[in-house]
């Protein structure tokens, strides 16, 4: 007991600091990624918001579902919910500039309708499309989507994730479009492996829509596959002999995306080259006939 002011009164009991709010909690954890390439581990957020790791795990694992945050080997980054997805995000405007002349060189070349993409999820999100004479059939249109694991695109980019990040996206569970679409995680796996074997390269025949084939390769930087490039015909398209073009186009632009990266092989720096070139200058003829080898002409999978 105490005296105050001539009046008896007792100690009251320290007052307990509540936890902060779920609201609170998400915006200690969002205000620590300081921009589109910051990249933090568990442990990190953890310890710089003072949250129970089993909290921040929790929490970062909610903020990476609902696309606020993305999470790849290298570890938490900023997602595309957070970086404006589908209202003008500023590095799909950047990859569509870059792209713009490879695509349409690869259509004049080629004469077959060409993609651009970009991996939300378990899903392609298309940010281009030039067509030709065969464009109205290929029922793709730009800002539309499509199940990951039955496109080239989306497989593509796929066999350049963790494995874990690859059935994260997949939820456990991918439905099958047509007779030939992947309709398991198993030979998903498979399939990637092939794809890795060939330096890259995904091809997809009736998997996504019947009678259309594609060949796609990812644009990729340092921290993996930023978008990806295809090129598409009917199911008798001979996609292998224009192959190695799609490769070029998707190594100039990232390139051109990330000029001074230390990157794989893929998409190491050096002189560009046209386009045009590429059949001659891309890969020699031993190296096609090695990745042809990888899987028979109309079965790829």
């Amino acid at each position: 007991m105490t005296v105050v002011d001539g009046l008896p009164t007792t100690h009251a009991p320290a007052r307990r600091e509540l936890p902060p709010s779920m609201v609170e909690r998400v915006t200690l954890i969002m205000d620590l990624f300081e921009g589109r390439t910051a990249r933090l581990s568990l442990e990190e957020v953890a310890r710089c918001t003072r949250l129970p790791r089993s909290t921040a795990h929790r929490i970062l694992d909610q903020l990476v579902r609902l696309r606020w945050l993305e999470h790849t080997g290298l570890g938490y980054g900023l997602g595309r919910r957070a970086l404006g997805f589908g209202g003008g995000d500023g590095s799909q405007s950047r990859i569509r500039e870059a792209a713009a002349a490879r695509l349409h060189h690869l259509q004049i070349r080629t004469g077959l309708v060409v993609h651009l993409a970009v991996l939300d999820g378990a899903e392609v999100y298309y940010l281009d499309k030039v067509g030709g004479r065969f464009a109205t059939t290929v029922p793709s249109r730009v800002g539309g989507r499509a199940p990951a694991h039955s496109t080239a695109l989306g497989k593509a980019m796929l066999a350049w994730l963790e494995p874990e990040d690859v059935e994260a996206r997949a939820g456990g569970t991918i439905g099958r479009l047509t007779q030939r679409t992947i309709c398991d995680l198993g030979t998903l796996h498979q399939e990637l492996n092939r794809i890795r074997r060939r330096h890259g390269l995904a091809f997809e025949r009736g998997e996504c829509f019947p009678d259309i084939a594609c060949v796609a390769t990812a644009v990729r930087g340092p921290e993996g596959p930023v978008a990806a490039i295809s090129l598409v015909g009917d199911a008798w398209s001979p996609l292998e002999k224009v192959a190695p073009l799609v490769v070029d186009a998707a190594r100039q632009v990232s390139r051109e995306l990330f000029p001074g990266a230390e990157a794989q092989a893929e998409i190491q720096a050096g002189p560009p080259r046209r386009a045009t070139d590429a059949a001659e200058g891309t890969w020699s003829p031993q190296t096609m006939d090695r990745l042809l080898a990888a899987g028979q002409y109309g079965d790829w999978q």
